[in-house]
């Protein structure tokens, strides 16, 4: 018999204890290479991957997506194998070797008494039901012949199963009316009537007939899905940001027609050197170095009864992920050149959009930027990610009449807003610090002048 290896969930940082389980990248009774990631976990600060224990077929996966298990607990097994010369085929029965050797008699069980089906059995149909597939089968009194199979090699897929129960064939046949026996009085058949609905919840209708019910009608319809770990996180953070520091936001516009002619004449230049186009973020993240060195009580923090000072500007990126935002932290900004920052940016949105971002890499930060303008926002008021002591928000571009030296022209401008929090950072500090963002924005020459 070959050996059993469990798969188990990792220790993924300090303070984390829980995860939530993410996407099956493999399904029981594949086979799965040493290293090969399995599933996806997710915690309260990023998404990470399992990767196999050891080469062989993945078996009792006892954690299904958006389950909750604590770190160390097993959450499924690898059936310790070499791959197939196919390089793909069927999880070996090692439910006994006697069973294995001798074939089983011919004789049919009772039909009072139907046999149950292995986890790793076959279909009357000749497929390979995987495991869970067979769970869904028993529960719901069905044969694997019944289910049409979609899996590699003809195997009978959970999907399969609940896709049948889903379009309704799962629903047994109502029983055939007997024969009116004709020693029984004759009566008039009764008119046929609407399904009877219960009048109370505790008459005849189980909970779990109600999703079908509501499903069928699609009338007024809900669908109750545990919180993820990472939006619990989100919303614990910016509730403990709203309770325990004094935010206030103020705004400015400016001008980002410099900005964009810098960017029309030298984008196709600086993406042949780099390799990653020059955005506006870039000019951003230098803009707001500049000003945090200015005013260095929005780049600071406070702990307990202290306020701490940094010489040093971690900036994180608010980034839309596949499961949420996200704020990687670029470290040191104040020594990254333009292409470093954008290279990182980018490489920073292909990891979350692939929910592989590290929670080191989430981790630390001293100011933080968040560009609601990508998704067309025109004004809002952002959320200081705590400890931190102010966050930058950025918006759409959109073109508006302005007065210049007596005139009226139009430009590309951008409403910007500060939130911070008052208790460290100055009303006189927090407009100072937007208005160098202004001034560096709209004469992108300071950035390389230092003026």
């Amino acid at each position: 018999m070959s050996d059993i290896i469990p798969v188990e969930v990792p220790t993924v940082g300090e303070s984390i204890s829980e995860v939530q389980i993410g996407n099956w990248l493999k399904q029981e009774g594949d086979w799965v290479k040493n290293g090969e990631d399995l599933v996806e976990i997710e915690t309260e600060k990023a998404s990470v991957q399992i990767p196999a224990p050891a080469s062989g077929y993945l078996q009792s996966i006892t954690k299904q997506t958006e389950e909750f298990a604590e770190v160390g607990e097993q959450i499924a097994s690898i059936q310790a194998a070499e791959q197939p010369a196919d390089g793909g085929g069927a999880a070996p029965d090692n439910s006994g070797s006697a069973a294995t050797s001798t074939p089983a008699p011919a004789t049919a069980a009772p039909a009072s008494t139907p046999a149950p089906s292995p986890s790793s059995s076959s279909g009357g149909s000749g497929q390979f039901v995987m495991p869970a597939a067979q769970r869904l089968l028993d529960e719901h009194q069905l044969t694997a012949s019944q289910v049409p199979a979609t899996g590699p090699g003809g195997r009978l897929l959970k999907e399969d199963v609940l896709a049948y129960i889903r379009n309704g064939s799962s629903r047994p046949a109502a029983p055939a009316a007997p024969a009116p026996s004709q020693s029984a009085p004759s009566q008039p058949a009764p008119a046929p009537s609407a399904p009877a609905v219960p009048s109370s919840p505790s008459q005849s209708m189980s909970s779990s007939d109600v999703p079908s019910l509501m499903t069928s009608s699609g009338y007024r319809s809900e669908e109750v899905k545990p919180m993820s770990m990472l939006r619990r996180t989100i919303a614990s953070r910016l509730v403990q940001a709203q309770q325990t520091a004094a935010l206030l936001t103020t705004f400015n516009e400016i001008n980002m027609a410099p900005v964009m002619a810098i960017r029309s004449k030298y984008k196709d230049a600086f993406t042949k050197k780099h390799g990653v186009k020059l955005g506006f973020m870039s000019f951003f993240a230098k803009a707001t170095v500049e000003a945090l060195r200015r005013f260095p009580a929005v780049n600071a923090e406070i702990r307990g009864d202290s306020m701490v000072y940094r010489n040093y500007q971690d900036i994180g990126i608010a980034i839309g992920g596949g499961k949420g935002l996200v704020v990687p932290v670029l470290r040191n900004v104040e020594r990254m050149s333009f292409a470093e920052v954008e290279s990182s940016i980018a490489e920073y949105a292909r990891l979350a959009g692939e929910n592989r971002l590290q929670p080191s890499d989430l981790m630390g930060g001293t100011f933080t930027i968040s560009n609601g303008g990508i998704y067309g926002s025109l004004l809002s008021t952002p959320i200081v990610n705590p400890p931190q002591s102010g966050i930058l928000g950025l918006h759409s571009i959109q073109e508006r009449p302005v007065a210049e030296d007596g005139q009226v022209v139009i430009r590309p401008m951008m409403y910007v807003a500060l939130t911070y929090d008052h208790r460290i950072v100055d009303g006189r500090e927090a407009v100072g610090f937007l208005v160098a963002i202004k001034e560096t924005i709209e004469d992108p020459s300071r950035l390389f002048l230092e003026v």
